[in-house]
């Protein structure tokens, strides 16, 4: 069925790098989820009105909760789609990343009202008949909500969608809240007890969880998250496979929405030889990633001094001294100019010792050594994930 729904909605639905059928995937899960939810909420709510049952009428409106963030989530894409413009140079990609966020505010929201309800429901309890229209209603919404979260993780797997995952993980926790619903419904039937209350209480409870879980993995791009380890070895040795190349840092990956994201990274390569040719190799890397991956990328040149050079002994002896307190430190933009010994030292972020102790103890080892020498040493920390 989902696959079918790919294919006859979607062209060239396989070509999920194209902007058009990422739009075209969000506008068909926005539709699916509006009328899966609506059809839901009207189901649900007569059954609940008919039975009296606020776990009932919570879930219904749980669905309706759900049809209002999948119209959010179609505007979202909408959005999104739009080109960049001269106020928005990097594009509307981030549109989907807030209507992600938007999704979980709703689910936190619906969360909070079903706990209140709930807990009148306990502190007041009243019995429920739960029909077999009740039953019958609550077992279609359960197999209903198991293919839509199925659908939606497709379709978010397909395009790399936070907002589709979100939505997933909104229907897995509809089956979970719908199955306790079902359960407290047959246990009032066969012992004659009522769980209505406590069961809205747990399942609201497992509402706000995801809400909570959810808005975090939707606000993390948007504030500027650290790409993965996979991502930065992948960039890394993609970059390292060129001719020259002897070292890559200060890698740096801005995410503007998926299909949107920009880098900035230094390639080291030897001082010796022709600058033409490695202007074309750099021009390279930069067709590259933007060809393969979409990602917008400047590389920025780093000379390295031979290592028979004198230049080159220092770099060399400065490494293994600062690797003796952590072997992944490294040291780049090494220079000596009248002089004056500068470098950057790149430290991982979970070093015991302070930036003010590792400055000191790289100057006083120059210094040492050549101590006609002043030291001017910058601290540098990775905009990239750590790679150990």
């Amino acid at each position: 069925m989902t696959d079918f729904l790919f294919k006859m909605f979607i062209k060239d639905y396989k070509n999920t790098s194209n902007p058009s059928v990422r739009s075209a995937y969000g506008a068909l899960s926005g539709i699916v989820g509006i009328i899966c939810n609506v059809l839901l909420f009207i189901g649900k709510l007569l059954a609940g009105i008919v039975s009296g049952s606020v776990a009932v009428i919570a879930d219904a409106v749980n669905n309706l909760s759900d049809a209002s963030s999948s119209v959010v989530s179609l505007i979202g894409f909408r959005l999104a789609k739009k080109p960049a413009d001269e106020g928005h140079p990097y594009g509307h990609g981030r549109y989907e990343y807030i209507a992600g966020l938007v999704v979980s505010l709703l689910i936190i929201i619906i969360g909070v009202e079903l706990m209140q309800q709930s807990i009148g429901k306990i502190i007041h309890p009243e019995k429920i008949y739960f029909g077999l229209l009740s039953i019958v209603v609550l077992i279609a919404s359960i197999i209903v909500k198991l293919w839509m979260m199925v659908f939606s993780a497709r379709a978010g797997k397909a395009i790399d969608s936070k907002t589709l995952i979100a939505a997933a993980a909104d229907s897995r926790n509809d089956v979970v809240a719908t199955t306790a619903v079902l359960l407290g419904a047959v246990a009032s039937r066969v012992w004659d007890v009522q769980l209505d209350g406590w069961i809205g209480a747990a399942v609201s409870v497992f509402v706000i969880i995801s809400g909570v879980m959810t808005a975090k993995d939707t606000l993390d791009p948007v504030l500027g998250r650290a790409p993965d380890k996979e991502t930065v070895e992948k960039i890394r040795n993609r970059i390292m496979q060129y001719e020259g190349v002897l070292g890559t840092h200060d890698l740096m990956v801005h995410d503007y929405g998926v299909g949107h994201q920009f880098a900035s990274v230094h390639v080291e390569m030897s001082a010796e030889g022709d600058a033409i040719s490695k202007h074309e190799v750099i021009d390279s890397i930069e067709r590259d990633f933007l060809e393969n991956d979409g990602i917008h990328m400047i590389v920025h040149y780093d000379p390295v001094p031979p290592e028979d050079s004198e230049l080159g002994e220092m770099r060399e002896w400065i490494t293994a001294e600062v690797k003796k307190l952590d072997e992944r430190i490294t040291i780049h933009d090494l220079q000596n100019k009248d002089g004056v010994v500068s470098l950057d030292c790149v430290v991982p972020e979970d070093m015991e010792i302070g930036d003010k102790e590792i400055n000191t103890f790289v100057k006083n080892i120059i210094c040492a050594k050549y101590p006609e020498c002043m030291a001017v040493v910058v601290i540098d920390h990775s905009f990239a994930e750590i790679v150990k």
